[in-house]
């Protein structure tokens, strides 16, 4: 599909479609595994599609990154071998020493970890602030300094939502880019480049590849000349996805909105049964009414996505009996996939932000609604938090 073609078309029909034409010489109307290091040159200098070398750009990873950039309508795509190889590359590509940069402050702990542990020592400041908040946002920006703002909506694992509109006119006011961590949402239920954001990043391992079998990350931008920085790091520091990794994700990509319905689906039955049940203090769900980011999210979503997290009556104590007693939700970090997970974010995903302004309640849960039968997933909580909570 060209690329033309592929923006003018439905979000599934770019998903299954875009980035690739069927094979010329066999018509597999799938993009094949170019297991490569290298390609024959046809005399020096002369590359056969411009492919010289895997890490600079192979054909299954070319596939993908087309794939990602139409459903994302971005200008150009870059599949990286991680959500935080993605992270890394675009800091690195777009700030120098003496930089700053605006986080959320309930940030996705390895983000956290990223710019605290890594980019900081490197020369890049950072100030955290709540992405529900503009004027939190406009007040940590540092005059002259600050290049990038950067947002996940919704959060993870508050679920908070933030106003990429309006954010990204703060940034540019400021003369920064917007950053969007897409992760949450997926490219199915929000394009925050069409909302003015200036770049968009994925861990694709979650939703994007949907089968917890791949890790993978993603850039996604709109502007060709920050398009031009982004690819000279991939290339240059080369963490990229391999041709495997990319064909996994791209497979995964084709699904995306089938799957993201029924997560939405089982996510909301799962939301009714918390609220209101008598072990759970507190539902955290951007689809509740009650939810701060509710009405933002229903103007700048689809739907309000397969994330839920909860708080116990009970405290910390009870949030690990909770997590360790269900048995259809699995025990384990990540999301996204197309089984149902469970975690406790203070002692697993968050562990990096404890004892710091970014650290999450200890009585939360959080969990990733998979796409399993909806009333296996109630009863395996109702089990979890001690019955009571069904008729």
């Amino acid at each position: 599909m060209s690329q033309e073609h592929a923006f003018k078309a439905g979000f599934e029909t770019r998903a299954i479609h875009a980035g690739y034409e069927p094979d010329e010489m066999t018509g597999a109307v799938i993009p094949p595994i170019y297991a490569t290091s290298t390609y024959k040159q046809d005399g020096v200098g002369g590359l056969r599609g411009g492919y010289e070398y895997s890490r600079s750009a192979n054909p299954t990873r070319t596939a993908l990154e087309g794939a990602l950039a139409a459903v994302e309508e971005g200008e150009r795509g870059f599949a990286f071998a991680s959500g935080l190889a993605a992270e890394d590359a675009l800091i690195r590509a777009l700030t120098r020493p003496g930089d700053h940069a605006v986080i959320p402050d309930d940030a996705y702990g390895g983000t956290f970890r990223l710019f605290d542990k890594v980019a900081r020592p490197w020369g890049l400041e950072h100030s955290p602030a709540p992405v529900g908040d503009v004027d939190a946002v406009r007040a940590a920006i540092v005059p002259g300094r600050t290049k990038l703002v950067w947002i996940e909506t919704p959060t993870n694992p508050m679920l908070t939502i933030g106003d990429i509109e309006v954010l990204a006119a703060v940034a540019h006011e400021a003369g920064a880019l917007l950053v969007v961590d897409n992760t949450f949402a997926s490219p199915y239920l929000q394009q925050p480049l069409t909302l003015g954001a200036d770049l968009v990043v994925h861990s694709t391992t979650k939703y994007v590849g949907g089968h917890s079998d791949v890790v993978g990350g993603a850039v996604v931008v709109r502007d060709h000349e920050v398009a031009e920085r982004i690819g000279f790091h991939q290339n240059s520091m080369g963490a990229v996805a391999g041709p495997f990794d990319a064909f996994l994700t791209h497979r995964g990509l084709k699904t995306l909105g089938v799957r993201m319905d029924r997560h939405c689906d089982n996510a909301e039955k799962v939301v009714d049964f918390l609220v209101g049940h008598p072990q759970v203090s507190e539902v955290i769900y951007p689809g509740l009414e009650e939810h701060a980011g509710h009405a933002l999210a229903a103007r700048q979503m689809r739907r309000f996505g397969g994330i839920v997290s909860f708080r116990v009556t009970g405290g910390e104590q009870q949030a690990l009996q909770v997590c360790a007693r269900a048995e259809v939700f699995t025990l384990g970090e990540s999301l996204g996939g197309v089984e149902s997970l469970i975690e406790h974010p203070g002692r697993m995903t968050h562990a990096s932000v404890a004892g710091t302004d970014l650290e999450v309640p200890a009585d939360l849960v959080r969990l990733s609604v998979g796409i399993e039968t909806a009333d296996d997933l109630l009863a395996d909580l109702d089990r979890a938090l001690g019955g009571s909570g069904r008729e």
